[in-house]
């Protein structure tokens, strides 16, 4: 079975996720909404789309951060009998004239996550850019792999299936952590992975929620559990690997 839908958490971007929603839903694609403890204005906006058919909303009543919106989304898919979800930023940033040939991907290797390789346009903020290469080498250690050449880009198909047993049983990063970790603790899993170029652009709205410090600072501890972690389940690893 594969029945897809997309989630997207949201945290005060009432005027860029109208569009996202409109776009996503011309694509055939159910939204399952997650207000992640946004404004009034915000949420009278979500709670406005959510009176449209195909369109579900999650609310948060506590700000989560993006990993912890992600995954309310991910169960609240689940429970509402999808079989895959697509994750999609609510600022506009992610190019959505890619979704079908996302889930043309998903449909094809359904047990794969789905995950988008971002080609950046002058849009982007160069000292993400640049940081980003940081964290790539740090996945790349802890995954004892090079095969995840993006672990920032939130534009993914997830197998509810083979990713909820994982958010489940794990304490995930619940903010800008979360991208990454969730692909290191898959890749241990050997958890298949099918990657395709996508175009982002920062943001349509202006507003983005990366905190410069702090962000860096929880990614950073991040890393460094997700080493220990790898030095302990080294063999574990290499040996599924073997089999495989």
């Amino acid at each position: 079975m594969h029945k897809p839908c997309a989630v997207i958490p949201v945290y005060n971007h009432e005027l860029a996720v109208p569009a996202v929603v409109a776009d996503l839903l011309a694509a055939g694609l159910p939204c399952v909404l997650v207000d992640d403890a946004s404004s009034p204005a915000c949420a009278r906006v979500l709670q406005d789309l959510a009176g449209q058919p195909q369109i579900f909303l999650v609310q948060l009543p506590v700000n989560q951060g993006k990993g912890g919106a992600v995954m309310a989304g991910l169960r609240e898919a689940a429970r509402l009998g999808f079989s895959h979800a697509l994750q999609v930023d609510a600022d506009g940033q992610h190019d959505l004239g890619d979704v079908e040939r996302f889930l043309d991907a998903s449909r094809q290797q359904p047990d794969a996550l789905v995950c988008g390789y971002p080609q950046y346009d002058e849009s982007v903020p160069k000292g993400r850019l640049y940081a980003r290469y940081l964290t790539h080498v740090w996945v790349w250690i802890n995954s004892l792999s090079l095969g995840i050449p993006d672990s920032m880009c939130g534009f993914r198909v997830y197998p509810l299936a083979r990713t909820l047993p994982l958010i489940n049983s794990v304490a995930l990063g619940k903010r800008m952590d979360f991208d990454p970790e969730i692909l290191v603790r898959l890749a241990w899993r050997n958890q298949p992975m099918h990657w395709l170029p996508t175009r982002v652009h920062y943001p349509q709205d202006g507003l983005s929620h990366f905190r410069l410090f702090h962000d860096n600072a929880l990614i950073s501890k991040m890393h460094a559990k997700l080493f220990v972690g790898m030095l302990l389940r080294a063999p574990l690893i290499l040996w599924r690997r073997w089999l495989a």
